[in-house]
């Protein structure tokens, strides 16, 4: 089974054809739990999330701040495996035919066997993967397979990125650009910050691919801020920390729709 690249393409095509930038969430596999986690990717979507991204558990996460590590705890902890993930994509995307990508580490596909991991997200339905810290000039293997298969290929660029190496990643990925709004771990800030406007007029230089930053923001004014000059707008912490704040799991799945359904009201005031 192919991969779902081009429904990720039509899904950010559409949103700025109806000028207004994409609200893409991000949610860790496996938390709470595997069908818990499964029902909060349904409650953001129902929310108004265009896209998702599923979170793979990691043990070092290196680019993600104390609240998506504790849930990623808490997902070890309860013992997911990169099976529950490709449950995850599944049934989440057969009930909301939502474009679904998975953000992970290189080092647990590795392990696991890049063509076996790339080939179980197409089957399960996948429109691609986030690798946050594979360097592009290591990435041949990945990339081969992953468009023979259908799958976007979204590289990070960071304020650091000098333009020329902006060049480099983004001639390689595919899908869409992941610009981290700043320098540092995920989380929500007060604010997202002009290093994030310069970072997205930079990266649109190099490419034709939509730039979506994530990185900082947490409500519906950040989201509108950055919907204002980035083709999609990813939030995950606040999200996160919904889940983690609520006094059980059916007050969770409530929070992060009504969430979402701020966000979403945000990126479409701009």
């Amino acid at each position: 089974m192919s991969g779902n690249i081009e429904l990720l393409n039509t899904t950010l095509a559409a949103a700025k054809a109806a000028d207004r930038a994409a609200l893409i969430a991000y949610l860790p596999a496996g938390f709470p739990t595997v069908d818990g986690g499964i029902e909060a990717v349904k409650a953001v979507i129902a929310g108004g999330a265009d896209v998702v991204e599923i979170g793979l558990p990691h043990s070092d996460p290196v680019l993600d701040g104390p609240v998506i590590q504790t849930a990623d705890d808490i997902a070890l902890r309860g013992g997911v495996r990169i099976a529950d993930v490709m449950r995850t994509v599944r049934e989440a995307y057969e009930a909301t035919g939502v474009p679904i990508l998975v953000m992970t580490y290189w080092n647990p596909i590795d392990r696991y066997g890049v063509e076996r991991f790339i080939a179980e997200l197409a089957e399960a339905g996948g429109a691609g993967c986030i690798l946050p810290d594979l360097p592009v000039q290591e990435s041949a293997l990945w990339r081969e397979h992953a468009e023979k298969h259908g799958l976007a290929t979204v590289f990070v660029v960071a304020p650091s990125s000098q333009d020329a190496r902006l060049a480099t990643i983004t001639a390689a990925g595919s899908g869409f650009v992941y610009a981290a709004s700043l320098m540092g771990v995920t989380g929500t800030r007060a604010s997202v910050g002009a290093q994030a406007q310069d970072l997205v007029g930079r990266t649109r230089a190099t490419t034709d691919l939509p730039v979506c930053v994530g990185l900082g923001v947490s409500n519906a004014a950040q989201a509108a801020e950055v919907a204002g000059f980035a083709d999609g707008v990813i939030v995950g912490s606040a999200f996160v920390k919904a889940m983690l704040d609520a006094p059980d799991e059916a007050a969770g799945l409530a929070a992060v729709r009504s969430l979402a359904g701020e966000l979403a009201e945000g990126v479409r005031k701009r």
